[in-house]
């Protein structure tokens, strides 16, 4: 019992004696690292698959790291992911008159607590948890889609009628947990302030909860190109086209549901591999 209370006592002197604070902030581009299926793009030639991450893209940091001791830190981070576009669908086929155009991209916050390690005095990693605490994935598609004879009939149109849909969804996940490493190198300044360099990796999967259409237009064009019918976000749902305002991802769906509005949920990436470019301030040392 001395003995631990001799430990703790060290501990707590160290940290009083020595304690740094200090704040950086800083800004980089991360590239994917998973190379998951995220779409496929079709044409009159074949199928091709599209792989990557919703992690890549440009991403903004603030960060606050206390040193316990002159090696030894805890580190809080809150972060901005402007993520890149990434292909979801691009279908091509002049001689169907189908053509299809959709995009998805992150618009993410996130936050990281780390524990940071100084091998030099310019040298550190950080090892820590990441977790997204809000933000969306965004898709935006365009479609064109011509009508069967049969359908076209239905609706009292000439065959070779087509409609063109727009609209913006906006998808959200279940609370995910990940994990947050770096390696960087400072460059003193001044005693207070410092320029850095790291290189940074993230690795998070966010599982589908549900999406929410927040813009929706639907025209509907005769063969000759006159608009004969418009839909927009207050006519929805379309049922008949399986075009729902909000969906809900579940792990399961029994054969006889019949609330189309239920799809299966599915895993997506934001892992990603980045380098990070910032500056920090050192706030005055207690050792002294």
């Amino acid at each position: 019992m001395k003995q631990l209370i001799t430990a703790l006592a060290a501990i707590l002197i160290s940290t009083i004696t020595y304690g740094q604070f200090q704040i950086s902030a800083s800004t980089g581009y991360s590239m994917s690292s998973a190379g998951m299926k995220l779409g496929e793009k079709i044409n009159t030639t074949g199928t091709e698959n599209t792989y990557g991450s919703y992690g890549e893209g440009l991403n903004f940091q603030v960060r606050g790291t206390y040193y316990i001791t002159n090696k030894f830190g805890v580190d809080l981070a809150l972060g901005y992911l402007r993520g890149a576009d990434k292909t979801v669908s691009e279908v091509n086929l002049p001689s169907q008159n189908t053509k299809v155009d959709a995009i998805a991209r992150a618009r993410a916050f996130g936050a990281a607590a780390s524990m940071v390690y100084k091998f030099t005095d310019n040298f550190y990693g950080r090892l820590g948890a990441l977790v997204k605490v809000g933000g969306k994935t965004e898709a935006i598609v365009y479609s064109k889609t011509p009508f069967t004879n049969e359908a076209a009939a239905k609706q009292g149109l000439p065959s070779g009628s087509y409609s063109e849909t727009n609209y913006v969804e906006d998808f959200h996940g279940h609370f995910p947990l990940g994990v947050v490493a770096a390696l960087g190198y400072e460059f003193n300044l001044t005693n207070n302030l410092n320029l850095f360099v790291e290189a940074e990796y993230y690795g998070i999967s966010l599982k589908r909860k549900d999406s929410e259409i927040q813009e929706f237009n639907l025209d509907i064009f005769t063969p000759d190109g006159n608009i004969v019918a418009n839909k927009t976000l207050a006519d929805l749902p379309l049922t008949d086209q399986g075009i729902y305002k909000n969906t809900t991802y579940v792990d399961e769906l029994s054969h006889t549901e019949t609330d189309k509005s239920k799809k299966l949920s599915q895993k997506v990436p934001y892992s990603s591999f980045g380098i990070n470019f910032g500056i920090t301030y050192k706030f005055k040392s207690s050792d002294k």
